[in-house]
């Protein structure tokens, strides 16, 4: 069991049978009475977030995730398959786990596999991957001075917002916290 006191970023316990994780928190120590630790938490099954707000001496399940590097070989249905880089095992994670993060998958990415209870519940991304655009407009000449961007579709499906002066067949590193393009690649 752990307090109240060991809420932090990033804790996750069981709430309501299903396993939690903290995004932020805050505590309060009224003039009278108890303090209180006001947190923002997000269902790491379901995603949803939403706040609340404790008090001093209550106390929490600790959840058992684990994480297991794995990685991506191939999507099947709504279902992605990943593989352990050392057992060779094979598992399955929903696409409803892993939300937007889908859009970002390129084979043989290395990821975080969040396991609860042995049953996979989502993945953490690398916070950059490359991945190749294979549709976009071209760019016009003397547009630049408004650090204007076009839409670019890339391999895996996703759109991004990219400059005018990145072309189609190219590679660009995004960032997967915002899905926001940072800057070309050269492979």
């Amino acid at each position: 069991m752990a307090s109240v006191s060991d809420l932090k970023k990033g804790f996750k316990f069981i709430k309501d049978g299903e396993p939690h994780v903290v995004r932020e928190f805050v505590f309060v120590k009224p003039g009278k009475g108890q303090g209180l630790y006001k947190c923002k938490i997000r269902n790491m099954i379901s995603g949803s977030q939403f706040e609340i707000t404790y008090r001093s001496g209550e106390s929490f399940v600790e959840a058992s995730v684990t994480e297991r590097k794995m990685q991506f070989l191939y999507p099947e249905d709504d279902r992605y398959c990943f593989m352990d880089t050392e057992t060779y095992e094979q598992i399955y994670v929903d696409g409803e786990n892993l939300g937007d993060d889908r859009l970002l998958l390129s084979d043989n990415l290395e990821v975080d596999v969040l396991l609860w209870d042995d049953r996979p519940i989502g993945v953490t991304l690398p916070i950059f991957v490359e991945l190749l655009i294979t549709e976009c407009e071209p760019g016009v000449k003397g547009d630049t001075a408004t650090g204007a961007t076009k839409l670019a579709v890339l391999s895996t499906g996703a759109t991004v917002n990219v400059p005018l002066f990145v072309d189609g067949d190219e590679w660009i590193k995004i960032d997967t916290r915002t899905g926001a393009y940072v800057e070309r690649v050269k492979k």
